[in-house]
């Protein structure tokens, strides 16, 4: 199965890297899911959440103060003016 490479940074720091299964964010258009496979796009992203699946099923969240998003042949670079993350373990069936 195909996963996008994922970069997540701040203005003074990589926050995130990694394979994931798909990204969610909200640009100044509305809200913007991308998968593997998606066509190449440039995004500006409002104040919000951008939430990434990795390829492990886990979720990592994060909380940023707007910036921008690319998408170009499977690599996502998502660059934000602050981002505050947390991550939560994949879930388990039955759990």
């Amino acid at each position: 199965m195909a996963a996008l490479q994922v970069e997540l940074v701040a203005a003074d720091r990589k926050v995130w890297t990694g394979e994931a299964r798909q990204l969610l964010a909200r640009t100044t258009d509305g809200e913007l899911g991308i998968l593997p496979g998606h066509a190449p796009i440039l995004g500006v992203l409002v104040e919000g959440e951008v939430r990434i699946t990795p390829t492990d099923g886990s979720v990592v969240s994060a909380d940023i103060g707007g910036g921008f998003l690319s998408v170009d042949h499977d690599r996502v670079v998502v660059v934000a003016e602050s981002v505050d993350i947390g991550e939560r373990p994949a879930s388990r069936p039955g759990a």
